[in-house]
């Protein structure tokens, strides 16, 4: 585990933001080691270098994610977001089969399930998803964390209700892969995407399966999809992974040279260690909420802060260098690595001016 002091130098040595960001749940700042090395892979590109060592870093930013989910790199698959997983998802399932989602979830999560036009998409209060679950429920899809107000769903209620009735799982730690700790194993299905508070580029995005792949037909697979992938670009692939990258899409060479980086940096720092500075930002926002007589959507435990009817501010906080997000009418701040106890009182100075 890093040490305050460490994890403060190893902080400063990858970012110098030039404004007041707060706004990780919709994009993360890029850690220097990242810029370098996508810098380093367009020059490869540029220079028509053999492209050998991005591919590499496709593999390792599978064994990253890998060890940060909790899971084998076997179960794991590397794509482009989080819809195209939902859609893998989705193509699985009987036609009639029931799916239970939570209200006003990411589109991602949702959409691909209402597409199918002959599924049963029931949707339910977020506080109310795990009691929910109910005899003939195919499967619960639900983010983590929620992306307009940050309300971290009860998954260990989700699980137990999920078991008792035979229902599958399939969680988008979208909005918490990075600073909440999780475990993969636990669900049947998860997916993230890396340019949030994994800290990487856009371009890319990851599913974790059971290792009988859940009955899952990787009905995307291309040739990166087979068990040799260099042998299988022309015709029908013979021989799909015998792994999780059965389900992988067409790499973001670029992106996962980067996102490796990043991956590195997380893992170095320790998710807990970041858990604990992330939550004790945003708690500090609470706290000065309150003396300015707001009242935060209740999320306890949350990184991402959601206040009501004040989204209309951002424009006025971004010109003053206060970086956050209007959602649905409320002003959604979120607290990462880089943030500091000064970036938490600016913001709350510019609220009360």
């Amino acid at each position: 585990m890093e040490t305050t002091e460490t994890f403060e130098s190893l902080v400063r040595a990858e970012f110098a933001p030039k404004s007041t960001y707060l706004n990780t749940a919709g994009n993360g700042l890029l850690p220097s080691r990242t810029v370098a090395a996508l810098h380093e892979a367009a020059l490869l590109r540029a220079e028509g270098r053999p492209l050998t060592p991005l591919y590499e870093d496709v593999e390792a930013c599978r064994a990253g994610y890998a060890r940060l989910a909790g899971v084998p790199a076997t179960r794991v698959a590397a794509g482009a977001s989080v819809a195209a997983h939902t859609g893998v998802i989705a193509a699985s399932l009987p036609a009639g089969a029931e799916v239970l989602t939570a209200e006003d979830d990411f589109t991602s999560v949702l959409n691909p399930f209402h597409v199918r036009g002959d599924l049963k998409v029931r949707t339910v209060p977020l506080e109310r998803i795990a009691e929910s679950v109910r005899p003939g429920t195919a499967l619960v899809a639900v983010s983590a964390a929620q992306s307009a107000d940050g309300r971290i769903a009860d998954l260990a209620a989700l699980r137990e209700a999920a078991r008792a009735h035979g229902a599958r799982t399939y969680v988008d730690f979208s909005q918490a892969a990075g600073w909440l700790p999780m475990d993969a194993d636990a669900y049947d299905f998860t997916a993230t995407v890396s340019f949030k508070w994994l800290l990487g580029p856009h371009g890319a995005a990851f599913l974790t399966v059971p290792e009988d792949f859940g009955g899952l037909s990787p009905v995307l697979a291309g040739w990166v999809a087979a068990e040799r992938p260099w042998d299988s670009c022309y015709g029908p692939v013979a021989e799909l992974a015998r792994s999780a990258r059965r389900f992988d899409l067409t790499h973001a060479l670029f992106t996962f040279a980067g996102l490796r980086r990043s991956l590195e940096l997380i893992e170095e720092l320790g998710v807990a260690a970041v858990h604990a500075h992330d939550i004790a930002l945003a708690d500090r926002f609470r706290a000065g909420l309150a003396r300015l007589g707001h009242e935060p959507v209740p999320a306890p435990g949350s990184a991402i802060v959601s206040v009501p009817r004040l989204g209309c501010r951002q424009p006025e906080l971004s010109e003053a260098g206060v970086e956050v997000s209007d959602r649905a009418g409320n002003l959604r701040a979120s607290f990462h690595l880089y943030t500091t106890e000064a970036d938490v009182d600016r913001l709350l100075d510019v609220l009360a001016g």
